[in-house]
């Protein structure tokens, strides 16, 4: 397994899932979203198995400062990768499959 856990400190979500990963003894990677974002490849990969909509935060408070829900689709995609912080997180990776938020019983299948 090659587990990659996208997240942010301050999601409460992203704790649990380090943590539910720790408890197993299954070693992953952090990826530090707000900082490090997400490369294009690894979106388009990510947002092939999970959708658009399961990618963004609409919650945010980056959500309304930057007017997501009244911009174009293609605005929209463009915004998300140059804004990290409009993710919802945790985005767990195990090579091609993929899920957005804290979902131990797919992660569960994953072993």
């Amino acid at each position: 397994m090659n587990i990659q856990i996208f997240g942010s400190s301050k999601s409460f979500d992203s704790k649990k899932a380090e943590r539910w990963f720790k408890e197993r003894r299954i070693k992953y990677q952090y990826i530090d979203l707000p900082s490090k974002g997400l490369s294009p490849r690894e979106y388009q990969a990510v947002k092939q198995k999970v959708g658009f909509a399961a990618l963004v935060d609409p919650k945010s408070r980056a959500y309304e400062a930057l007017y997501m829900a009244y911009i174009t689709p293609q605005a929209q995609e463009e915004t998300l990768l140059e804004h990290p912080e409009l993710f919802r997180t945790p985005i767990v990776r195990n090579g091609r499959v993929a899920t957005v938020g804290y979902c131990p019983e797919i992660w569960a299948s994953w072993e």
